[in-house]
C-alpha cells in the first residue's frame, strides 16, 4: 500500500527508541503535528522506553512501567505509529520509505533515529546456543528465560556501562558471574584507573569475578551446539553455559549506506551542525546513527535528546545549531554510584589534579583542576552526591578550595558548596540541556512553585533524574529569596513537618492518627483517610511516644494497624516473590548451639533459604503468610524475638569478640552490644538504625560506618554518630570520646531521642546530621552539652521506651484476632498463594517467578489477597 501526499506535508520518522519519542515531542511542542502528517516506522514491538533504566526490568519493574510513550498522546497529535514494521529501502528521489510489511510512505522530511546495534566480536562459536546481547527488553526476556532453564554460570564480555549491568542482571538471576574487560581497568571510558581500582574492590565484594586486561579469544560449544564455556587471550578458560556481549555498539546506518547518503569512515551517518544529512537537506539524522558536525557519535541520550531539538527546531524554520554536548553522566551500577564530567582524565595541558581514596570503602574521588583554579572535570566513585553541583561548575572557579569538594563530610571539609553559589548559565539537567537561569525563571517569571511545576516548564529533571535533588534545593531557594513562603508541610493532610507533628503529639498527648488530622490536618484533608506519606510517618510517631502518650505500642492493635505498611502489616519483610522472611534478634551475634539447633530445625521443617547476614544475624526466607505464625511460635518457645527487620527502627548492633578472645581487645565489645541492642531493640524512627561495638581501634565491627557506633579505648568509648554504610556512603563523626559505660549509654539514649524528635519521614542519620542547621557541632551542644535544657526529657522518653518494651511476635501469637490477619487471602482463609512458588539452587530454595508477569502477579480467581479488592462481588476485604 502507498501512501498519497496530499496538501499536507509528510514527516516520516525512522526508529521509536527515546531519542524518536522526544524528537515526537518536540514536534508537538511547536506545533508541527497539527500542521504535518507525522508516520512512525519502529522496528521493535512496544514504543519508546527507558532504555537507560532497562536493567531495573530484573528489580521487579514491568515493560509498561519502563514505557516513555503515553498513547494519549499518540493518539491525541494524530501520530500513525506502525510498531514491529521498520523501514528496509529508502527511495530518496522518489521520497518515499518501503517498510517491512509492505507500506510505502511518501515523506517531505525524513528522520532517522535507527540508534546502534550491539558489537559483537568476532570469535568463534558468537552464534551458538546461549549467547545473547543485551540491547532490548527482547534481550532481557530471552537472556532471563535462558538463565532459569539452563544455565548456572554467565560471563560478559565487556566491563563498560552496560557489561557491569548485564553482570549485575546475571548475578540477580541466581547465576556466578564473570565480567571480561579488554582493557586494564572497567568503564575505562568513564574513570581513570584509580576509578577503575576502586570500583573493581566494591564489585569484587559482591562475588563478581572480574577479568581485565584479556580478551575474549572463543566460546567454547558443547556437542548439542549451546556454550560451555569461554577461552580467553592469556591462555585461561572460564566454564559459562551463558554469555552476554556487551562490547560496545556501532551505529545503525545500513538504511543510509544503501540509499547513498554519506557516511563516516568509522561508521554514523553523517549530519551538519542542524543534524541535516549531508547532500540531502530533506534527511535527517539523530541520536546514535549519526556522525554530528564535530566528527564524534554520540553514545548518550542528553546529546540524542538535544539533537532531536535541533531536528525539530529546523524542520520548524527556527534557528538552531548543535555544535557538541556535555558527556558527563552519572550511573548507579550495582548499587555503585559513578560519575564523570567535564575533562575526567585531565586531557587538558597544564593541570592538577585533587584526588581523595578511601578504598576501605569504596570510595574514589578525583577533581581536575586548571592552574588558574579553574574546574575541568572529575570522576566520582561510590559517593557521586556531589556530582550535580560539581557539574554546574565546570569550566569556572569554584568559590571554594578544591580539597572541600572531595572530602566527605565528617572528614574535615571547611565549606559544604550548594547550588545557590552557582552562576545562572550552569547547566544544571545536562539531559535537557536546562541552565539554573532557566529554572529561577520557571519560579520567578512562569509562577512555578514547585518541582513537578518546574519540570513540566524547563524538562529538567526529567532524563536520567541525577539533577532533580539540586532542582529542588534551587526551587525552594528561589521561593524564598522572592518573599514566598514556601510549603515545608509533611504531606497533602499535613501542613506541618514531621518534626512539628512530633512536638504536638507529645504535649498534646495525642494517640490517635484520626484524631491528629481532624484539629491539625489541612483544612480539605479532615474527615478524609490520610495518604501513604503521613499515615506510617504518624503511626512511627505515636510508636514511638507511646509509653509517654498512653498510646499502645503494639503496631497491629486497632486504629495503628491501619497505618502500617506491607512489611509492618505483617511483621515481616515481603519478598519478590510474595513470601516472606523472618529474622529473629540474635543481639551482638552471640548464639547458643541450642538456639541455632532451633532456627536449623525451623528452616529444614518449613522449608526455608538460610542466609547469615552482614548484621551478624540468620535471615530465613521463602516463608509463606499464613506459616509466619507457626514458624514464630517455635522461634519465641526457644527464647527468640523479633528482630524488627521489618520496621522503621533498630535492626542490629553488631559486635566484634573483643577483650574476652582477641589479643588486641580493650573492652568487651560483645557484652556492650548486646546491652545496647537490648536497651534500643524496637524503638520506631524515622528510618532505620544500625549500631556496632568495636573491641580496639581496629574497627572490625565498623562502626564508623553506622548511625551511631562504639570504639573502645584503653580510657573508654568513643561514640559516633551519623555513619551509613549504604546507598550513600559517610564516615560517622565522633560526638565524645573516653565515655564510661553509663556516660556512653547517656548519650546514646540523647542522641537517639533527639533524632527521633528532629528528623523527616525517612531521614537517616546520615541525612539528618548534614540537613539539621549546626550539625555535628549543634548536635554536640544538645545532647552533650545540654544547650537547650531538653536532655532530662530525651533520658525520660528512653527511659519510658525501655520500660515499656513488649515483643511483637510473642504478643501476636497469642492472640486469635490478631492472628486472623495471616492469610493470603481474606476470603478463602484457607487457600495459599498459588504464586508463591519455589525453584531449588545450590541445596536450597530460590522464588520461582513466572516469566512476564514481575510486578502484575495473577490472583486465584474469587480470591482477594489481604488488603487488595476482591475479584468477585460480594467478598469479603480486610
Amino acid at each position: 500500500m502507498t501512501a498519497t501526499p496530499g496538501a499536507t506535508p509528510t514527516i516520516v520518522l525512522v526508529g521509536h527508541g527515546m531519542v524518536g519519542q522526544r524528537f515526537l515531542e518536540a514536534l508537538a511542542e511547536r506545533g508541527l503535528t497539527a500542521t504535518h502528517r507525522v508516520v512512525v516506522l519502529c522496528e521493535e514491538p512496544r514504543p519508546a522506553y527507558d532504555r537507560v533504566a532497562l536493567t531495573s526490568y530484573f528489580s521487579g519493574r514491568t515493560p509498561e512501567e519502563l514505557s516513555l510513550t503515553d498513547m494519549e498522546f499518540i493518539r491525541e497529535h494524530g501520530i500513525e505509529l506502525h510498531l514491529g514494521d521498520p523501514a528496509e529501502t529508502i527511495d530518496r528521489a522518489a521520497r518515499e520509505v518501503t517498510a517491512r510489511s509492505g507500506l510505502v510512505v511518501g515523506y517531505d522530511t525524513l528522520v532517522l533515529a535507527t540508534g546502534s546495534f550491539p558489537f559483537v566480536p568476532p570469535v568463534p562459536g558468537k552464534d551458538a546456543e546461549g549467547c545473547f546481547v543485551y540491547r532490548t527488553i527482547e534481550d532481557l526476556l530471552a537472556i532471563e528465560e535462558y538463565a532459569r532453564s539452563r544455565a548456572t554460570t554467565g560471563a560478559v564480555v565487556g566491563g563498560g556501562l552496560l557489561g557491569l549491568e548485564a553482570a549485575g542482571a546475571l548475578k540477580g538471576l541466581g547465576l556466578t558471574s564473570h565480567i571480561v574487560e579488554f582493557a586494564p581497568r572497567l568503564m575505562p571510558v568513564q574513570v581513570d584507573e584509580g576509578g577503575g581500582a576502586a570500583l573493581l574492590r566494591t564489585i569484587e565484594d559482591m562475588g563478581l569475578a572480574v577479568h581485565t586486561g584479556v580478551g575474549t579469544q572463543e566460546i567454547v560449544v558443547g556437542e548439542d551446539g549451546a556454550v560451555t564455556g569461554m577461552k580467553l587471550s592469556d591462555g585461561s578458560e572460564l566454564a559459562a553455559d551463558l554469555v552476554v556481549f556487551s562490547a560496545g555498539v556501532r551505529p545503525r546506518d545500513q538504511l543510509a549506506r544503501d540509499c547513498g547518503l554519506t557516511v563516516g569512515e568509522r561508521g554514523g551517518i553523517t549530519v551538519d551542525e542542524q543534524c541535516r544529512t549531508v547532500g540531502d537537506p530533506h534527511v535527517f539524522a539523530i541520536g546514535e546513527c549519526a556522525l554530528a558536525a564535530d566528527g564524534r557519535v554520540y553514545g548518550l541520550v542528553a546529546p540524542g535528546y538535544e539533537q532531536a531539538e535541533t531536528a525539530a527546531a529546523t524542520i520548524a524554520e527556527d534557528e538552531r545549531a548543535f555544535t557538541g554536548a556535555d558527556l558527563s553522566t552519572k550511573l548507579k551500577l550495582l548499587g555503585v554510584d559513578v560519575a564523570s564530567f567535564g575533562d575526567a582524565h585531565g586531557t587538558t595541558e597544564d593541570c592538577l589534579d585533587v584526588v581523595y581514596s578511601d578504598s576501605r570503602a569504596g570510595l574514589y574521588k578525583k577533581l581536575v583542576i586548571g592552574r588558574d583554579g579553574t574546574l575541568l572535570g572529575g570522576i566520582l566513585v561510590g559517593d557521586a552526591e556531589a556530582y550535580g553541583t560539581l557539574r554546574a561548575f565546570t569550566g569556572s572557579v569554584p568559590p571554594v578550595s578544591p580539597e572541600s569538594l572531595v572530602l566527605p563530610a565528617g572528614a574535615g571539609a571547611p565549606v559544604q558548596l550548594g547550588p545557590s553559589a552557582l552562576p545562572d548559565e550552569a547547566v544544571i539537567c545536562s539531559c535537557h540541556n536546562v541552565t539554573k537561569g532557566t529554572i529561577r525563571g520557571a519560579v520567578t517569571e512562569h509562577s512555578c512553585t514547585t518541582v513537578p511545576e518546574v519540570k513540566k516548564c524547563t524538562k529538567a529533571g526529567t532524563g536520567c533524574g541525577s539533577c532533580v535533588k539540586v532542582l529542588g534545593q534551587l526551587v525552594t531557594a528561589e521561593l524564598e529569596a522572592s518573599g514566598v513562603e514556601v510549603d515545608k508541610g509533611l504531606c497533602g493532610c499535613f501542613g506541618q513537618t514531621r518534626e512539628e507533628l512530633y512536638e504536638i503529639v507529645l504535649a498534646l498527648r495525642i494517640t490517635s492518627y484520626r484524631t491528629l488530622l481532624d484539629r491539625y490536618g489541612r483544612e480539605d484533608a479532615r474527615g478524609g483517610d490520610g495518604c501513604e506519606v503521613c499515615k506510617p510517618a504518624v503511626g512511627s510517631i505515636i510508636a514511638s511516644l507511646a509509653p509517654t502518650i498512653g498510646a499502645d505500642g503494639y503496631v497491629l492493635d486497632g486504629e495503628q494497624a491501619a497505618l502500617q505498611d506491607t512489611n509492618d502489616h505483617f511483621l515481616a519483610n515481603l519478598q519478590k516473590n510474595g513470601s516472606y522472611s523472618i529474622v529473629p534478634r540474635i543481639p551482638g551475634g552471640e548464639i547458643t548451639p541450642e538456639k541455632l539447633i532451633v532456627i536449623g530445625e525451623v528452616a529444614r521443617d518449613f522449608g526455608l533459604y538460610t542466609k547469615i547476614t552482614g548484621g551478624q544475624r540468620i535471615d530465613l526466607f521463602g516463608a509463606r503468610v499464613e506459616q509466619l505464625p507457626l514458624i514464630w511460635s517455635r522461634l519465641v518457645d526457644a527464647g527468640f524475638e523479633s528482630g524488627h527487620a521489618y520496621g522503621k527502627s533498630l535492626r542490629t548492633v553488631k559486635s566484634c569478640v573483643g577483650q574476652t578472645w582477641c589479643r588486641y581487645g580493650v573492652q568487651d565489645s560483645v557484652r556492650m552490644a548486646i546491652d545496647l541492642e537490648l536497651r534500643y531493640r524496637g524503638l520506631r524512627s524515622p528510618h532505620k538504625l544500625k549500631s556496632a561495638v568495636s573491641g580496639c581501634a581496629r574497627e572490625c565491627a565498623e562502626a564508623q560506618s553506622k548511625d551511631f557506633g562504639v570504639i573502645a579505648t584503653s580510657n573508654g568509648w568513643n561514640l559516633y554518630v551519623g555513619g551509613n554504610g549504604g546507598a550513600t556512603p559517610r564516615h560517622a563523626d565522633l560526638l565524645a570520646q573516653d565515655l564510661s559505660d553509663a556516660e556512653l549509654v547517656r548519650l546514646i539514649d540523647r542522641f537517639l531521642m533527639f533524632y527521633i524528635r528532629t528528623a523527616d519521614r525517612l531521614e537517616r542519620t546520615s541525612t539528618w546530621l548534614e540537613r539539621i542547621p549546626g550539625g555535628l557541632d549543634h548536635v554536640r551542644e544538645v545532647v552533650v552539652e545540654d544547650s537547650l535544657g531538653i536532655c532530662e526529657e530525651l533520658e525520660s522518653l528512653m527511659t519510658a521506651h525501655v520500660a515499656n518494651y513488649r515483643d511483637e511476635w510473642a504478643e501476636t501469637i497469642n492472640d486469635p484476632e490478631k492472628l486472623s490477619r495471616f492469610v493470603s487471602f481474606v476470603n478463602a482463609p484457607d487457600t495459599p498463594d498459588p504464586v508463591v512458588g519455589f525453584v531449588p539452587e545450590r541445596d536450597q530454595i530460590k522464588p520461582d517467578l513466572p516469566l512476564l508477569t514481575i510486578g502484575t502477579r495473577p490472583q486465584a480467581l474469587g480470591s482477594a489477597r489481604a488488603g487488595e479488592t476482591p475479584l468477585l462481588e460480594g467478598s469479603a476485604r480486610r
